[in-house]
């Protein structure tokens, strides 16, 4: 991991999941002002051992927006916002082709070599067509422990976007290749100035 970036004394440090962030946040940036619901001040053992020990002592509290049960009363850290960092995390790639049950109906049939899975859909009269037809390959995604990067930005968008240079995964049934390792932002830490506290 690149040389730590450690929050200033006073500063509540965030995390949010880009997953989470793209479903129902909004986008912010440096200076905003923010009020994020808290999920937990205390991140779990798989957190840690995800993020590695260093990254996950710099982080204060994690928020969510799907929050089954909200604490009582709600907690919360409101503020504005002093940085922004995005959590890039290697990942290694892997093919694997496709079996029934995963992605294809479990009665399914192996296609032949060299042969497509069946379209599975509807006519919806004059040459329209809806379904899906699944890829040949299945590609799992593992995240490399500890392997983490923190990378400065100036807003957290609505949606998470790779690093740059990142290549996409290959879709439809071009063949990737057996096994790669990539980078993608996972989540963004926030550093908050608390409201009342000054820099």
């Amino acid at each position: 991991m690149d040389p730590l970036i450690v929050p200033a004394p006073g500063i509540t440090r965030v995390w949010l999941d880009t997953w989470e962030w793209a479903c129902c946040g909004e986008p912010f940036g440096v200076g905003d002002e923010v009020d994020l619901l808290i999920t937990t001040r205390a991140p779990s053992a798989a957190f840690i051992d995800g993020v590695g020990p260093e990254l996950a002592a710099t982080v204060d509290a994690i928020e969510s927006h799907h929050q089954e049960t909200p604490s009582t009363p709600e907690d919360r850290v409101r503020g504005r916002v002093h940085a922004i960092h995005g959590v890039a995390q290697d990942h290694v790639e892997t093919r694997h082709l496709r079996r029934p049950g995963f992605g294809a109906p479990p009665d399914a049939e192996m296609p032949a070599e060299g042969e497509e899975w069946p379209f599975s859909g509807r006519d919806l009269g004059n040459g329209m067509l809806i379904g899906s037809r699944p890829s040949r390959w299945m590609i799992e995604s593992v995240p490399v422990p500890g392997a983490v990067t923190l990378v400065p930005r100036d807003r957290v968008p609505r949606k998470a976007t790779g690093e740059e240079g990142e290549e996409p995964t290959p879709i439809g049934d071009a063949e990737p290749p057996p096994e790669r390792r990539t980078t993608s932002v996972i989540a963004w830490v926030v550093d908050v100035v608390p409201e009342g506290s000054e820099e």
